[in-house]
Formats: structure tokens, C-alpha cells, sequence
């Protein structure tokens, strides 16, 4: 009798003693590259804020099947064979579960035979060059129109403003190429008359004499197919050549607030493409905006959407799949049809996007308005 005792008292004592936690689930190991230095470094920058918001929304809100996200980021300082480099070491190294895409075609297209053959689905955030559609990839998916796209927009524009007489100026990398050649096959679609068509060699910074040629050429429009300091040097050349086209628009650059911050008052009236804008509250983008200017205290690109926007398409397959089975992510991503801050997404059999269209935004006053399409513009278009 008394071990019986001794015994009950022994599990009584066992039963009292607090409880080891349960272990925390391991979180979901998501890595990528960006150009955190570089040529690339504004629109890469915007790039990883958007990502890490994602991140920080996503875990207040507990993550993704119960599990925490966490992210392996590293600079490939605007280069693809270090880009190239640093995919190998997530996969085979860090040996993540998925993987974002990194910033610019040239990039994405350098990294993509590497993805592909250890088969991990890649949510392209930052590249949208037609060639990246046209290789035969399984596992990659665009979240927003192709480069050939870009201008469709701003040529409805100039046909409803009888403006004709287009000079396209592009570099010659391949997502520039892709948008100058778009720019082309559509104005000749809707009628529009291109009377001249320069390319010169990426990197190239002084336009003068590209901008004086365009100039004699008689054109009424310019398009500047190009990134950044692109739509910058084009637009001080073509002050320094004493004349203003009818319209100006540019791919990238004064997508960014940077670009006005730059050029000032010559940046008015300038056209182009946005993915984003916080005028459009589509899935919550307006809580995104609040949520980005209190964190980071400046204002979000449509580079910190579109990386945002990634993480809400790759939360949804996730929670779609109920698992991290990379080849059930593929499927999913080939055949979902979600919304996300930039719209709604859904990819053709290539992975190219075919629900998402740029708005055309140009600057006014000092800010940038929505001037395409009708339904959501805020102002007018301006032409000069």
C-alpha cells in the first residue's frame, strides 16, 4: 500500500509540472536576389521594401498554413552572373522551399535555366520582357502584361487626340526591345504613323545627338523605351535641343517619384506606364499604401506593389495547395484566377500574364495622375 501511494504521489507531482511548449512550426523559407546596388538600385529597393511588408503583414496575421515566413535576400548587384550564383546557393546551399524572381529581364532571363531545372515555380515580380515567354519555362509565371504591352494605353490616347507622326527611341537590351517593337506593331495596328526608330547600346548616358535626329525627323510623339536614367538623359536632351514634342512618354523612370525629385519642372507632363497607383483600390492596395508610408516613410512605386503583389499570388496558391509540393504550385499557378493590390491575375500556358494592364499616368503639377483608362483617371491628359 505504501508504494501505491508513493507511486500516486509521483504522478501527481509528474502531472502538476508545467507543460513543455509545443515546437513552432519551421517557417517557409521564400529566397531571391535584387539589385540593392547597381543600375538597379532605386527600382530594386522599392522591390525589397514591398517584399518585407508582405512579409510583415502575413506573420502579424500568424502566416501561411501556421507557418512563419522567412526571407533569404541578397544583393546581385545588378548583375546576372551573380544573380546566376546566389539562385544556386538558395536552392542547393540555403536550400529554401520557393523562391521570388529578381529585378530586371536581363536578370530574370540569366536565372531562369536554373529555377527551371531544379523545378521551383517563380513568380516574376520585376521582369516582363517577351522573351522570358517565348523559351518553353514551365515553372515561371508573369503577375503583369508583357513588355509589348506597354504603350497600348498611351496610343489609345493619341488616336482619341489625333496625334500621329511617332519617333520610338529604345536601348538595346531585350525588355526595352521588347517595348519599342510592341510600341510599333501596335501604333501601325491603330493607324499611327512611325517615322522614326533609333536603338542605341544599354549604358549610353549623353542623347544629344539621338534627340537632335528625332527632332529633325518631324515626329509629333516621342517614346523613350528604356529604364531609368533613360527617360532622365532623353528628357534633358531634348531641353538641350530646344524642343518639347506634343507627348513624351518613357518606360520605368518617371514611374518613380525620383524622377520628378530629379528633373523638377522639366519632368511635367511627361507620359507612362504604372502597374500601381494609390488612387485604385483594388484588394486592399489603399491599406497597403497606409501600411508602406508608416513604415518606411515614403511613398510606394508600383516596383513595391508588384513585390507585394507576388506574395499575395504566392499566399493564395499555398493556401490553394495546402502544402509546399512545388509541382502542385506550379499547377495551381498555371490555372488560378485571383486578385491581388495590381489587379487580377492569370497566366496563359507560357506563364505570361493576361488579366493585368498598365495605367497610364502622367505628371502634372508636380503629381502624378492617372490619365488612362477613362473609368479610373484622375485627371485629363495633357498635351503640349
Amino acid at each position: 500500500m505504501k508504494s501505491f501511494y508513493v507511486l500516486a504521489g509521483l504522478l501527481f507531482l509528474f502531472i502538476s509540472l508545467p507543460s513543455k511548449p509545443a515546437m513552432a512550426a519551421e517557417p517557409v523559407r521564400i529566397g531571391l536576389t535584387l539589385g540593392l546596388t547597381g543600375k538597379y538600385s532605386w527600382m530594386a529597393d522599392m522591390q525589397l521594401k514591398g517584399v518585407k511588408l508582405w512579409q510583415k503583414d502575413v506573420n502579424s496575421r500568424g502566416g501561411i498554413l501556421g507557418r512563419k515566413i522567412q526571407l533569404i535576400i541578397y544583393d546581385d548587384k545588378s548583375s546576372p552572373p551573380a544573380a546566376r550564383s546566389l539562385y544556386r546557393r538558395l536552392i542547393l546551399n540555403d536550400r529554401v522551399d520557393l523562391l521570388f524572381g529578381p529585378y530586371s529581364s536581363a536578370i530574370t532571363e540569366a536565372i531562369l535555366p536554373i529555377t527551371e531545372k531544379y523545378g521551383y515555380p517563380l513568380l516574376i515580380s520585376g521582369a516582363s520582357a517577351d522573351s522570358l515567354w517565348q523559351k518553353g519555362y514551365k515553372y515561371a509565371f508573369g503577375i503583369f502584361s508583357p513588355a509589348s504591352k506597354y504603350v497600348v494605353g498611351f496610343l489609345e490616347l493619341l488616336v482619341m487626340n489625333d496625334l500621329d507622326d511617332i519617333a520610338i527611341v529604345s536601348t538595346d537590351d531585350a525588355f526595352s526591345t521588347g517595348i519599342a517593337k510592341g510600341a510599333k506593331k501596335w501604333a501601325e495596328r491603330f493607324g499611327l504613323k512611325v517615322i522614326s526608330f533609333e536603338r542605341f547600346k544599354k549604358g549610353t548616358r549623353n542623347l544629344d545627338v539621338i534627340a537632335e535626329r528625332v527632332k529633325a525627323s518631324g515626329a509629333r510623339v516621342v517614346i523613350m523605351c528604356g529604364h531609368f536614367n533613360e527617360a532622365v538623359d532623353m528628357r534633358l536632351s531634348l531641353k538641350r535641343s530646344g524642343w518639347h514634342p506634343e507627348a513624351f512618354y518613357a518606360s520605368i523612370g518617371p514611374a518613380l517619384d525620383e524622377f520628378y525629385e530629379m528633373l523638377g519642372p522639366d519632368a511635367e507632363y511627361t507620359f507612362s506606364s504604372s502597374w500601381w497607383e494609390p488612387h485604385v483600390n483594388v484588394h486592399g492596395s489603399k491599406g497597403f499604401y497606409k501600411q508602406f508610408l508608416k513604415t518606411y516613410r515614403v511613398r510606394p512605386s508600383y516596383h513595391a506593389a508588384d513585390a507585394y503583389a507576388a506574395g499575395q499570388i504566392l499566399g493564395a496558391a499555398i493556401t490553394k495547395s495546402g502544402n509546399l509540393d512545388r509541382g502542385r504550385l506550379r499547377d495551381i499557378l498555371s490555372a488560378m484566377d485571383t486578385m491581388s493590390i495590381i489587379g487580377r491575375y492569370s497566366a496563359d500556358r507560357t506563364g505570361m500574364q493576361t488579366k493585368q494592364f498598365p495605367l497610364i499616368i502622367q505628371w502634372q503639377k508636380g503629381r502624378k495622375e492617372i490619365v488612362w483608362p477613362e473609368q479610373l483617371k484622375t485627371a485629363p491628359p495633357i498635351f503640349k
